[in-house]
């Protein structure tokens, strides 16, 4: 078995979204996934995939490991109140990033692409956490209208960026862990709220939860990213 990243679905420039991929990979296995990405995701390159006994799943690019994925164990998060879509709207007016910065290229919170998903997560005003509006567009849906869930572990990654980087600086980190879980049908064509929060840090690890919510706060999917800011400020 072998899996692809289509080279629109960039994070950095050359490689593949983190969450996006890891949502690739982890349509591999049954329920909730847990995946760890140990190199960057080639574009546009077939990755074998290897079922192991335990049933986990490695990915690699000839000899080298990408990712590995297990069934993720009961996630623990404790979703926060829900923020409404008027008050994600003003939050996403607070977005940190901008067309030529970091992430300025991403097919998902990059501002220099018509084509980007457009989650662009802000500060909450008062509140510790960030949040953006997300309506999917029908080509993230299957034929039932259903986004796919590759697609929802991808908004489920860039906010927590967000939410851990809150100053004005945004510094180099990359998604290293995320588990998901998918808890109901995300439909295309309808307003969401996807929002992020931090959770901890240790040392250069920072781990932060992300949830999509309904237009009437119900949540749909919930994540935990762990993000790694590497030695010498790149990766």
């Amino acid at each position: 078995m072998t899996i692809s990243v289509p080279g629109q679905f960039n994070g950095p420039l050359t490689s593949g979204h983190g969450g996006y991929s890891s949502g690739v990979i982890a349509a591999s296995m049954e329920g909730p996934a847990e995946v760890t990405l140990r190199s960057p995701v080639p574009l546009d390159t077939p990755l074998d995939v290897s079922r192991e006994g335990d049933g986990s799943v490695r990915v690699l690019d000839g000899e080298v490991l990408i990712a590995e994925a297990h069934p993720a164990a009961e996630l623990g998060l404790e979703v926060p109140a829900a923020v409404s879509v008027p008050e994600a709207q003003l939050a996403a007016k607070r977005y940190l990033g901008s067309a030529d910065g970091l992430f300025g290229r991403c097919f998902v919170c990059g501002r220099g692409r018509k084509d980007a998903l457009g989650v662009f997560a802000g500060r909450v005003d008062g509140r510790p956490l960030v949040a953006s509006p997300w309506t999917p567009p029908d080509w993230t849906a299957d034929a039932d209208g259903q986004v796919l869930p590759e697609f929802i572990w991808a908004v489920l990654d860039c906010p927590t960026y967000f939410a851990v980087h809150t100053g004005g600086e945004l510094p180099m980190s990359f998604l290293g862990r995320m588990a998901t879980r998918i808890d109901a049908p995300v439909r295309a064509g309808e307003q969401q709220v996807v929002i992020a929060w931090p959770i901890g840090v240790d040392g250069r690890k920072r781990h932060a939860g992300a949830a999509v919510l309904s237009g009437e706060g119900v949540p749909l999917a919930v994540a935990h990213a762990l993000m790694i800011e590497p030695r010498g400020g790149s990766r």
